[in-house]
């Protein structure tokens, strides 16, 4: 499992942009984990999966809520990782209002949550291989800080969590 300290794994991820910009093109963008995170801090949280109860109800909504106080304590962007498509990704994005405050960013073969280590086995309940759910600090694409949930638990990744770090 990636620890504090550890450099993110070489990855893509999958955006859904509603709109074209900066070399985007409308519908899924490619986002190189390494050159996105490079000379940044990220607040990024990770869940077991779009649309699901705690994640939608609370997960998303905390970081959505907090945008300005990540801002105020120097994170300079949220992303939200799920083993999900980009197109899902992006519904959920429209459902949850994240707008321009978070990103989310599909994971949708696991490769990044398999190369993390974070993964979490769903298949007995019909949802396959997912991410576990965590939070982390990320700065220049190292870990600064990692809250991983407990099984079927929601106290270590919320927002309010991970800003207090942010603020440390």
């Amino acid at each position: 499992m990636i620890q504090v300290g550890d450099t993110l794994p070489a990855s893509t991820l999958m955006e859904y942009s509603e709109v074209e910009g900066e070399g985007c093109s409308i519908g899924p963008n490619a986002v190189d984990v390494a050159k996105a995170t490079a000379g940044k801090t990220i607040a990024l949280f990770a869940l077991p999966g779009a649309f699901t109860p705690t994640c939608s109800a609370k997960h998303v909504p905390g970081y959505v809520q907090h945008f300005d106080d990540f801002k105020a304590a120097g994170v300079d962007e949220i992303w939200c990782v799920s083993v999900n498509d980009a197109f899902v990704m992006g519904a959920w994005a429209r459902d949850q209002k994240t707008g321009t405050k978070v990103r989310m960013l599909a994971d949708g073969s696991a490769a990044f949550t398999s190369a993390t280590g974070l993964t979490l086995d769903l298949t007995s309940r019909g949802m396959g291989l997912r991410s576990n759910r965590y939070s982390m600090l990320v700065k220049d694409g190292k870990v600064a800080s990692l809250n991983v949930e407990g099984p079927g638990k929601f106290e270590v990744s919320d927002a309010e969590t991970l800003l207090a770090q942010a603020k440390a």
